[in-house]
């Protein structure tokens, strides 16, 4: 499925450059048509090598694009905003942000325009195709709303939730990679104090939790039930799951949740 809308990606970090190569694999995009913004232009080069369309200048690339993504940092958006707002048609352009903690309604009070945006909070896996992805609006067409989600179905599995959800969604699905990121390096060092080198013990913790999430996915399954599967009475594994929630992890893995959702409300400064 291709298409000839053009879009530009303004502020080319890890997200940004991921969804722009996710969409040119999957078909839908060639490189000509997607342009990619940075202050510095050197360092996209190589994909200025490879056809995709590079420059500093954010006002150009809205006004020939037909989507525009927004992936700069909340504190930089307000001076982002300002200058693209001449170049903003209401009836032109698509706007999808991936700012944590910003509304619909803060872009469009900002621009001071009745343009449609969309929330999409990606995470970083979407830089190997497997980012779960939460969308949301306030304003856009179900047609838009199609559109955006075909954009990040290239990169990972998407899913379209009411915008009150879309800090929380931050921290369960953004700051979460950090989490499990976390969880498996204590199971990697816990398999080194049993024994294993450090990278074995990595390996071999990092497939168990990769296997652990497909058994969810793929069986659509609760995790108690394949809890269940594997502990026996007076088995080891009940004695140290038992031991862990002694020591308080699931208690931790939700305050720490909790946390980031209520730090993720407040990044975006509306006055700044």
């Amino acid at each position: 499925m291709s298409t000839k809308q053009t879009i530009a990606i303004l502020g080319s970090g890890n997200i940004g450059l991921s969804l722009a190569k996710g969409l040119v694999k999957a078909g839908i995009y060639q490189p000509e048509q997607i342009t990619l913004t940075r202050r510095n232009v050197k360092a996209l080069s190589t994909l200025a090598d490879n056809g995709y369309k590079v420059t500093a200048d954010n006002s150009a690339a809205v006004k020939d694009a037909d989507i525009v993504v927004l992936a700069v940092l909340p504190q930089q958006l307000n001076k982002l905003l300002h200058e693209i707002k001449p170049a903003i048609w209401e009836q032109k352009h698509l706007l999808i942000s991936v700012i944590s903690g910003v509304t619909c309604a803060d872009i469009r009070q900002q621009l001071a325009l009745e343009v449609q945006v969309v929330r999409a909070m990606p995470n970083t896996a979407i830089a190997i195709g497997q980012s779960m992805t939460c969308i949301a609006t306030d304003n856009a067409s179900a047609e838009n709303m199609g559109t955006v989600k075909s954009l990040f179905d290239t990169v990972g599995v998407t899913i379209q939730i009411n915008e009150e959800l879309m800090t929380s969604a931050t921290a369960l699905c953004a700051c979460g990679i950090a989490f499990f990121l976390r969880s498996i390096r204590a199971a990697s060092q816990g398999g080194t104090e049993i024994g294993f080198h450090a990278h074995d013990a990595l390996k071999m913790a990092a497939q168990t939790a990769k296997g652990a999430a497909d058994l969810l996915l793929q069986l659509a399954s609760h995790p108690e039930q394949e809890i269940d599967k594997v502990t026996s009475p007076k088995g080891c594994t009940i004695a140290g799951l038992n031991e862990m929630e002694h020591n308080g992890f699931s208690s931790a893995m939700i305050k720490g949740i909790k946390t980031s959702a209520e730090k993720a409300a407040v990044l975006y400064d509306k006055e700044g």
